[in-house]
């Protein structure tokens, strides 16, 4: 069983920049994909980004490529998600899930049903 706690989220203004982290608990967190989803109110659950469980391969939905990066750092069971130049349309919950089917195909990724494991969310509001 994997537990994922999310931290970090807030408000901030247009242009500005937020940290958010994702703390797993249980083992073998280094072979666990993780990725980041986030939902907005009245839309469906978005594809953020993933990060591999071994070599640190990345994907990131075309929004916030540029934007956003995604780390992990195992000895600390830990992922990351920097946000930087945040627009208002980056408000909703963001979410980190886990995966551990050892999946790494882009189209497979961005399914939401493939991770196992889901963390309550965090919420981020970007204001105009």
């Amino acid at each position: 069983q994997v537990q994922l706690v999310e931290s970090g989220g807030g408000l901030v203004q247009a242009g500005g920049s937020l940290r958010l982290s994702c703390a797993a608990s249980g083992r073998a967190f280094s072979r666990y994909a993780m990725g980041w989803f986030r939902q907005a109110p009245g839309k469906e659950r978005e594809f953020v980004t993933v990060i591999n469980w071994s070599d640190d391969s990345t994907y990131y939905a075309d929004s916030v490529k540029g934007r956003f990066t995604i780390s992990r750092d195992n000895t600390k069971n830990t992922v990351y998600l920097q946000m930087n130049s945040l627009k208002p349309e980056d408000t909703a919950v963001y979410s980190c899930a886990a995966h551990t089917a050892g999946v790494w195909s882009s189209s497979c990724l961005r399914n939401p049903h493939l991770y196992q494991y889901w963390g309550q969310g965090t919420q981020v509001t970007v204001s105009s």
